[in-house]
């Protein structure tokens, strides 16, 4: 054999012997070797432990108080805790008990539970829309779900209206009538199962969780103890609030004309939802078209001569209309789908005389103040406070955006342009001075057709209507005031002009 083989086969050799030295030692190392659970909290090594079952049944059977309190069977370790094995030859093994206790004292236990994510935005006192999201923690998925609908119902003047939805049990219209075609939450909502820390804050009761959703973060509700005289209407006003938000955040009454009983507590609590629910609406409605009193002269009869030589009639116009409502609150655009002439409106005409005076005739359309819309118009929201301030004039729709928007009386124009700085929530808006410092407002509108310094009359076409400012829909906001308004002008509910 040449030396070179003989060189190899001794490394051969060699190095088999050094495997097979290597192999024993190792395979007498694991057969020497302990099984144990490295256990870590918030990425820190907490203890080595020799049974994690052990740790786990410790932690669940000292937690009786958490497991009363939430109604669970289970308790489990923090949600930074981690646990792994591992092979130890030579550690020390720690006791149990005393890993509990230093995950105790670090950190706190979870129950299972839902994580209820709400992506919402809001709008800051510059008009910027920014995120707001909420998250909840709830015990069950069915506790969410009825908070839900208590949420939901409270909105409904009517709940049969929310439960026939619901059941699919709506009646079909036949001549008038109104009937949900969608309900819905404007936020995206997701739930999912998690391990909750016990020292957030846990919802197990669906009506504190519906009262949240209604009134935020409202620790102290404000209660009002009823005294005689006291009217669901006068309560509100009182505290700031319309008559329909004092109903949502008290469901025993149904409507306004519900008599209080003396010594009610009733809660006035302004609701601050924190949700937005909103759902559709196909209505048909029969509208009255009231007859305006018309005066005619004529010259063939004397000066004293007065009688009424046309009755009036009053007008129905059946309207088909689509709307949204929105946290109980009527939308602003009101789309119109048919409008139908059921009974035509006859105006009243007056004869009067004018012998011995001026040659001529006209008409004379009665009252100083005109509507400032054409027919066909729905009030969708009123002189009233709302959502803690007041809305300091009417919201009129139905009438379509780049309708017609009528001067209400004869007057002067003092402002016409697109509001800024403080008033850009007006959008593009008309200010006409009126006899006896009235002052009148409309506002969101589309176009502008008059200028600063131009005399208006009655029914004078200032403009068309539209949505601009801050709006959520095709209306006119028409506000009067008492002397300028936004210069020491008080307002009043416009309505009182037509009485």
């Amino acid at each position: 054999m040449k030396i070179k083989d003989k060189i190899i086969i001794c490394l051969i050799s060699g190095i088999t012997g050094v495997l097979l030295c290597m192999y024993g030692f190792v395979d007498k190392y694991y057969d020497n070797a302990n099984t144990a659970y490295q256990v870590y909290l918030n990425g820190e090594k907490i203890g080595l432990i020799a049974d994690k079952d052990e740790l786990y049944n410790i932690i669940n059977s000292q937690q009786e108080t958490i497991k009363s309190k939430y109604g669970v069977d289970a308790v489990y370790p923090p949600n930074g805790f981690n646990i792994e094995k591992k092979l130890t030859y030579d550690e020390k093994i720690s006791d149990t008990k005393s890993v509990y206790n230093k995950i105790a004292d670090l950190d706190d236990f979870t129950i299972k539970g839902y994580v209820v994510t709400i992506k919402a935005t809001e709008e800051n006192d510059d008009g910027e829309i920014i995120p707001k999201d909420i998250v909840l923690n709830v015990i069950n998925k069915e506790l969410f779900e009825k908070a839900i609908e208590r949420f939901v119902v409270a909105f409904f003047e009517d709940e049969e209206m929310y439960y026939n939805y619901m059941n699919n049990d709506q009646t079909e219209i036949v001549d008038t009538g109104k009937i949900i075609e969608t309900m819905y939450f404007e936020e995206d909502i997701t739930i999912k199962e998690a391990y909750i820390s016990v020292k957030e804050k846990i919802y197990t009761d669906e009506i504190e969780l519906s009262q949240f959703l209604l009134f935020g973060e409202e620790t102290e509700q404000k209660k009002y103890t009823v005294k005689a005289g006291d009217t669901i209407t006068s309560v509100a006003e009182n505290h700031q609030l319309n008559a329909k938000e004092l109903l949502i955040a008290n469901p025993i009454y149904t409507s306004e004309e519900n008599l209080l009983a003396v010594g009610d507590v009733v809660n006035t609590t302004l609701i601050d939802p924190q949700i937005t629910f909103t759902y559709e609406v196909h209505s048909v409605t029969d509208q009255e078209q009231y007859y305006e009193k018309k005066t005619v002269y004529d010259n063939t009869k004397p000066a004293d001569f007065n009688e009424i030589t046309q009755s009036g009639v009053v007008g129905i116009t059946r309207l088909t209309e689509k709307y949204k409502v929105t946290n109980g609150e009527d939308s602003e655009g009101i789309v119109k789908i048919a409008e139908e002439v059921i009974i035509e409106k006859v105006d009243q005409i007056t004869t009067k005389g004018r012998r011995n005076y001026i040659s001529g005739s006209y008409i004379d359309l009665g009252g100083d103040w005109g509507w400032p819309t054409n027919s066909g118009y729905r009030i969708t929201s009123g002189f009233k406070w709302r959502w803690g301030k007041m809305h300091t004039a009417i919201d009129i729709s139905g009438t379509g955006r780049g309708s017609p928007i009528y001067s209400a009386s004869e007057g002067v124009v003092v402002t016409a342009e697109n509001g800024k700085g403080s008033f850009w929530s007006l959008g593009k808006y008309v200010v006409i001075k009126h006899a006896n410092n009235y002052y009148t407002e409309y506002a969101h509108m589309d176009s502008i057709s008059v200028s600063v310094g131009q005399n208006v009359s009655k029914g004078t076409k200032i403009g068309t209507m539209g949505d601009t400012g801050r709006s959520t829909g095709v209306h006119l906001h028409f506000a009067v005031s008492v002397g300028e308004p936004y210069k020491g002008g008080q307002f009043f509910d416009p309505l009182k002009l037509y009485k």
